[in-house]
């Protein structure tokens, strides 16, 4: 009798665990950068409400053998973003606090993960 409570209980847990859906994470707010369009003149890129804990490279710089890479970034979202100077979240790294942090043209970026 024990075992068959037991293993009602746990089936019972797992079938909640399947029927709730889990939310997917997503900074809420804006991040933008600067980046060099084809013309050489400068250009401003932007994320809205990107998502979260998923490395996100930055199209315009993707290739670092035809780009330069982006600068100053500014970083309106509600969530820590981590810039990286290579593709794919890879290379140095700096993190910009939320509402508000922001880096000079000095800062160069080209993926960018937020927490």
């Amino acid at each position: 009798m024990r075992l068959r409570s037991t293993v009602a209980a746990a089936f019972g847990a797992l079938a909640l665990l399947v029927a709730v859906p889990t939310s997917a994470g997503a900074a809420t707010g804006d991040f933008s950068y600067t980046y060099t369009g084809l013309d050489g003149s400068p250009r401003v890129g932007f994320l809205f409400d990107p998502p979260s804990r998923m490395c996100i490279t930055l199209p315009e710089v993707a290739d670092p053998n035809s780009s330069y890479p982006a600068h100053t970034p500014q970083n309106f979202t509600d969530s820590s973003a981590t810039v990286f100077t290579d593709p794919d979240c890879e290379g140095d790294y700096f993190t910009l606090r939320p509402h508000g942090g922001h880096a000079s043209s000095r800062l160069k970026l080209r993926s960018v993960i937020f927490s």
